[in-house]
């Protein structure tokens, strides 16, 4: 017997339809692992997002990208909340927990704002072979890493600055190389270039995040990368280190055309990470199989 399956397509830290970064979105509780894995490659987007119900809590939560199953994945849970807000799941001003690969991951949903509270990842200054990293980024145009050191987190993803917003604009990657490196298990599959320089006065920081490893050459807008940006801002520096209370806005998806916001919080005393965004439905439909 076939399946019909609702699917829909929202593009998350966003208001704009054709901005920020476009999540695939099924509600359903009779797909297999490897069906799920079909459904993601047939969107092709960078993460689809797979909601079932829970017996533990609130709802069941995986993200596949068109090659892989993911551990975590901030924009498409952006997209799932407005998803399950959207179909009436749950109700405006409501906190939702989604039980997933990287544990409970408590969100927000609230006047259009949707939030989640990231697992506190583990920094460290990475201290394997920078010049390997900066020829597959940069070619051979070198760059100064003297006073900010390459960060690792635990995730796997590595956090590089760039002096200018122009410099870190028109970088070219060479995504083989990048993919071998990421795939050498060298301890680290993922590359977030981030920059103090931004385009509008009032945000923070602008990153870009690279991931041939997971089938995402270049990814629009990276939940994931930018909750633990603040913390790697805080290490090096370049924000203060008491944030209680503060909201930063870090931008990234301009270079694609694809333009996205997030707010990110960190709250000492709680140990908290949020990151947060607006989600629009650009098209819903149906898979049949």
């Amino acid at each position: 017997m076939k399946k019909l399956i609702d699917v829909c397509q929202i593009d998350a830290f966003t208001d704009e339809p054709f901005r920020g970064n476009p999540a695939g979105v099924v509600y359903s509780n009779e797909l297999s692992k490897e069906e799920m894995q079909l459904i993601a490659r047939e969107f092709n987007v960078s993460e689809t997002a797979f909601i079932s119900k829970s017996n533990e809590t609130d709802f069941n939560l995986k993200w596949f990208t068109p090659s892989v199953e993911v551990k975590l994945c901030g924009h498409a849970t952006i997209a799932s909340l407005h998803y399950l807000l959207q179909q009436g799941f749950i109700k405006n001003n409501s906190t939702i927990n989604f039980n997933t690969l990287s544990g409970i991951l408590k969100c927000t949903a609230m006047n259009g704002i949707y939030s989640l509270s990231l697992p506190i990842p583990k920094l460290s200054i990475f201290e394997g072979d920078k010049e390997e990293i900066i020829n597959g980024l940069f070619g051979e145009k070198l760059i100064n890493t003297e006073k900010y050191p390459f960060m690792l987190d635990d995730g796997g993803y590595i956090y590089i600055y760039v002096s200018s917003l122009n410099e870190l604009m028109n970088i070219k990657p060479n995504y083989n190389a990048l993919l071998d490196l990421s795939s050498s298990q060298k301890g680290y599959d993922a590359f977030t270039l981030f920059t103090m320089e931004t385009i509008e006065e009032r945000d923070n920081a602008h990153l870009r995040f690279f991931a041939p490893y997971y089938g995402i050459n270049e990814d629009p807008v990276t939940g994931s990368a930018n909750g633990p940006l603040l913390l790697v801002l805080r290490y090096l520096g370049l924000v203060e280190e008491n944030t209680e209370g503060k909201i930063f806005i870090f931008e990234q998806g301009d270079a694609l055309g694809r333009k996205g916001r997030v707010k990110v919080t960190y709250s000492p005393s709680k140990n908290e990470l949020t990151i947060s965004g607006k989600a629009v439905t650009v098209f819903r439909g149906e898979i049949t199989f």
